[in-house]
């Protein structure tokens, strides 16, 4: 029986550094836009949440029927509508007698009995996740777990939404109401356990966002974002043959868009950070000196080099060009991996250009837009 539970908990196990991948580019965005950092208490309690997930799903949809046309199950019906129909099946499979307290301990050996405890015990975290992380009442974790344990049943009654041909485990009500219960168990546990573990909507409290440095994952999400913005419209004006549209693009967006919204762009926006001058609002010269040597210069020294390859120039000077160029970009690799690990450090066109980044707060996202 032990085998049973343990072979979808290794799965969710081994998957999990997938899932945990694909979940981390939402969760730093949506925690970045909230909160303007990441605190790494509520990192590992949304990580151990999407771990917990993972293994409740497991649970239920594991093992799998060798086929997708599976024969269906020996059962006059899908569902069991009755209340309390697990108590007969304990009744009626256990060797337990109520006279004698010795046969008691039969009862962790039957499955009908072992099935309700598992039940329970599925979702007590999901209770306390409830109560201790989203801090929500105790009718509205009831709902979110008869809601969880609900989806549960349907995605077994239906054979995983017709994958399968036949379902292969049956919809049962007694599942819903311990499930419930256990929901229940986990929200009054969490109450107990919160009194040893720091409290959700107090982590930020003494948080003075004006002191903390924007790092280089916060940066490169809105770099990430402002660019997946720019290459369509890049592509189509390099298509029709628009003049210079990298350099219009560039001056566009990271120039005139920044000195119109004081330091915003889409990506910084929706971060939480924005630039900052040496005055109150940054000017068009800084914005200029350090744009001007990250994009234009950086940048469109690598533009140049695909476009002089689709112009073909001289075989020799396109070598030339690929050897200067591959030193310069060394040169901005190795001068990004010293910033990135000695904090004292500076990106060059930062301190040229006298720039740099803060991490705005609430009401001045609010009242300013990219």
């Amino acid at each position: 029986m032990l085998d049973f539970y343990l072979f979808p908990i290794s799965y969710a196990f081994y998957t999990f550094p997938i899932a945990a991948a694909l979940f981390t580019l939402p969760f730093l965005i949506v925690q970045y836009r909230r909160h303007g950092y990441i605190h790494k208490y509520r990192a590992l309690i949304l990580y151990l949440f999407l771990l917990y997930l993972m293994n409740a799903f497991y649970l239920i949809i594991l093992p799998l029927p060798e086929s997708i046309h599976n024969s269906p199950p020996k059962a006059e019906s899908y569902a069991q509508w009755i209340p309390f129909h697990f108590v007969t099946d304990i009744v009626r499979e256990t060797a337990v007698r109520l006279a004698s307290p010795s046969t008691y301990i039969h009862l962790l050996k039957e499955r009908a009995f072992l099935q309700v405890v598992f039940n329970v015990l599925l979702t007590v975290p999901f209770g306390m996740f409830m109560r201790h992380y989203f801090r929500t009442r105790w009718a509205v974790c009831l709902l979110c777990t008869l809601g969880l344990s609900l989806f549960f049943e349907i995605t077994q009654v239906t054979g995983i939404y017709g994958i399968y041909d036949y379902p292969y485990r049956l919809f049962d009500v007694d599942d819903l109401m311990m499930n419930a219960l256990g929901g229940m168990i986990g929200f009054v546990f969490a109450e107990w356990l919160g009194r040893w573990l720091p409290r959700i909507d107090k982590l930020d409290e003494h948080t003075n966002l004006s002191q903390k440095r924007v790092s280089y994952t916060q940066r490169g999400i809105a770099f990430l974002f402002d660019w997946a913005i720019l290459l369509p419209p890049f592509a189509v004006l390099s298509v029709v043959h628009v003049p210079y549209s990298y350099v219009l693009i560039v001056v566009a967006y990271f120039i005139v868009l920044p000195y119109m919204t004081n330091g915003l762009t889409a990506g910084k926006w929706l971060v939480r950070i924005r630039l900052k001058g040496q005055g109150e609002r940054i000017s068009l010269r800084e914005l200029t000196a350090r744009y001007g040597l990250l994009y234009l210069l950086a940048g469109g020294a690598n533009v140049a080099f695909i476009r002089s390859g689709v112009h073909a120039i001289s075989p020799i000077l396109m070598m030339l060009f690929a050897l200067v160029l591959f030193i310069f970009n060394l040169a901005i690799a190795i001068h990004f991996l010293r910033c990135l690990f000695n904090r004292n450090r500076r990106l060059i066109y930062e301190e040229k250009s006298g720039t740099y980044h803060i991490i705005t707060a609430k009401s001045e996202q609010a009242r300013t837009t990219p």
